[in-house]
């Protein structure tokens, strides 16, 4: 998967992309438009786009032949900050291996980071975070054409409005001569570039930080920084202060919880809260408890710069692995408490394991990337059968023990 899945909207309070759909509308079927009603929404898109003052020759030859993607109706219903338990989805996020990517990419672009701490005033492991899981680092841009892509999810779908919006925005980039066409290729929903901008954002928020005249959040790893600094300031962003950190709960605790449960520090000692190591709570004055898996898993005290992490994509998943990923970064460690699973995550290199050895026992599930999807699912669903295990093709720690403990010589029964 290119990119995490995400639906974007617009939040009222800033302007900025805040976040996804809630499941009940991203499972909604959208029924692929057929040709005449797809040719008629795309009409509509034309007048809308001339109104919005897009040139009548880009509006044409952007969507001239434009067919709608199935493919993007899929994804619209798979979004994995939802769909995923949150030790795996950490798990795949922050792994060792984005740990050692990481801090070879704060020492190599150290001279911009340094120069977008000075006008952002964002630290440079959050925003190397940010680029570490939108894009690996720059790796995994995502390769749909974004014109076809909004142009299917403007036209299907419960946020028509939001898309069309999204689509003009995207015209209006290629009117500016910013980016070619063919150059702008993205995530389903319309993110793109190396730390994963929708256009309208990028249309607001997007910043040139090399100085060329150009904004390329694609090609200019500094436009990429910087455009994401600028975007965590305009959301929120408190210079040298911490996002949050570890936390433990007293025996039976069934207090407050929720990142938007703010309470002073003194408030959440008096519950019996305590820092990770049982040094009494510090840092800003109001802050959240944020209870990820529950009373029995990792909880954490949250401030007002988790909330501008969130802004970044509105999913609670999402917001804890860019601040978890920034403090390794920093040198931090694991989370202390562990998740309320007999059945750990894995990291990506542990999932290419899974499939490499799926592969050895004949299985076809394709290339062995760290990629789980469809076909591994169901070569997992089928390895655990022949076990008495039902499973709904989750590659985790049991799975990955069983395929280690069973070495199929070649040529026999799987």
């Amino acid at each position: 998967m290119p990119t995490l899945c995400r639906l974007f909207r617009a939040a009222r309070a800033t302007g900025l992309l805040v976040c996804l759909l809630p499941l009940n509308q991203a499972l909604h079927a959208a029924a692929t438009p057929g040709p005449d009603e797809f040719n008629n929404c795309l009409a509509q898109i034309r007048v809308q786009a001339a109104k919005a003052g897009v040139s009548a020759p880009v509006v044409e030859a952007s969507l001239e032949g434009i067919e709608p993607d199935t493919t993007v109706l899929d994804a619209m219903a798979h979004q994995p900050e939802f769909r995923t338990p949150i030790w795996d989805y950490l798990a795949g996020l922050v792994d060792e291996q984005r740990v050692t990517d990481g801090r070879s990419r704060l020492q190599e672009w150290a001279a911009v980071l340094t120069a977008a701490e000075e006008k952002f005033g964002v630290d440079r492991h959050t925003i190397v975070a940010v680029w570490g899981v939108e894009s690996d680092f720059g790796r995994l841009l995502g390769t749909r054409p974004l014109v076809r892509s909004l142009a299917t999810v403007s036209c299907a779908g419960s946020r028509q409005r939001f898309f069309r919006g999204e689509l003009i925005a995207t015209l209006k980039i290629i009117e500016s001569g910013d980016f070619s066409p063919s150059a702008l290729v993205g995530s389903w929903a319309g993110a793109f570039g190396q730390t994963q901008f929708m256009p309208s954002t990028f249309l607001r928020i997007a910043v040139d930080f090399d100085g060329d005249g150009r904004r390329d959040i694609v090609g200019s790893v500094p436009d990429a920084l910087g455009s994401t600094a600028h975007y965590l300031k305009r959301a929120g962003w408190v210079k040298d202060a911490p996002w949050g950190y570890e936390v433990k709960l007293p025996p039976g605790y069934n207090g407050p919880s929720g990142r938007r449960h703010k309470q002073s520090l003194a408030q959440w000692s008096a519950l019996g809260i305590q820092r990770i190591d049982g040094r009494p709570l510090d840092g800003p004055a109001s802050a959240g408890l944020l209870l990820p898996a529950g009373g029995g898993g990792p909880a954490f005290i949250v401030f007002r710069n988790f909330d501008a992490i969130y802004a970044y994509n509105a999913a609670e998943s999402y917001a804890l692995a860019i601040a978890h990923l920034a403090d390794r970064l920093r040198g931090g460690r694991g989370f202390v408490t562990a998740w309320p699973t007999d059945d750990r995550g894995l990291s990506r290199i542990e999932r290419k394991e899974v499939q490499e050895r799926l592969l050895e026992r004949g299985y076809d599930i394709g290339t062995a990337d760290g990629m789980i999807g469809p076909k591994t699912r169901a070569a997992i669903r089928e390895f655990m059968g022949t076990r008495g295990i039902a499973t709904e093709g989750r590659a985790g720690g049991r799975l990955l023990d069983a395929l280690r403990s069973t070495n199929r010589p070649a040529g026999t029964p799987r």
